[in-house]
């Protein structure tokens, strides 16, 4: 999990210096047509992955994310990251993929999904997460490439937004069941 940390440490595309993202990520030389109009990611029963949710450290910092489904709201910056890491592992051992609604969370169990709202022009997007990360400072959620071109913010790189869990209500409902969601 350290190294997972570490590796995604440079998580996270907004560089002031670099105009909006690192040098070495940022959008593909031809993205989808189509990119901004990807489904969002649709919550679902899934178990939570074995070691991703055990407590980690990055950068002398310790992290102890959720061991479980719970209500979270809360208000930060989001970044994105692009084609550095993508086809590269993720905390989930899944890879990423930059044109999937998928993010990186210090904090909140893997997997689960967060609604994510920017806050300058009301635009929310449903993502589910499965990665750890951002580890800058004041950085809230790494989102991919697809969320942010949705969300409207890929060339800022970097927005206020507000994240808040989505929770099953009926947390007794089997694997597969048609629950209901409900805001956390």
């Amino acid at each position: 999990m350290v190294f997972a940390g570490a590796a995604l440490a440079g998580c996270g595309a907004f560089s002031k210096k670099e105009g909006g993202y690192y040098r070495d990520d940022g959008p593909p030389a031809n993205p989808p047509r189509n990119v901004a109009q990807m489904p969002d990611a649709t919550p679902r029963w899934e178990p939570l992955h074995r070691f991703a949710n055990r407590p980690y450290e990055v950068f002398g910092k310790t992290y102890t994310p959720f061991t479980d489904l719970r209500p979270y709201r809360t208000r930060g910056v989001a970044s994105w990251y692009g084609r550095r890491f993508h086809g590269k592992r993720t905390s989930s051992g899944e890879r990423y993929d930059m044109y999937l609604m998928t993010a990186a969370h210090p904090l909140l169990a893997i997997p689960s999904y967060a609604r994510v709202t920017n806050l300058e022009n009301g635009r929310s997007v449903v993502v589910r997460i499965n990665d750890r990360g951002p580890f800058h400072d004041g950085r809230l959620i790494d989102l991919s490439y697809a969320a942010a071109s949705k969300l409207g913010y890929v060339g800022a790189g970097s927005a206020r937004v507000e994240v808040e869990s989505i929770i099953p209500r009926d947390i007794g409902a089997a694997p597969g069941a048609a629950a209901l969601f409900e805001n956390g």
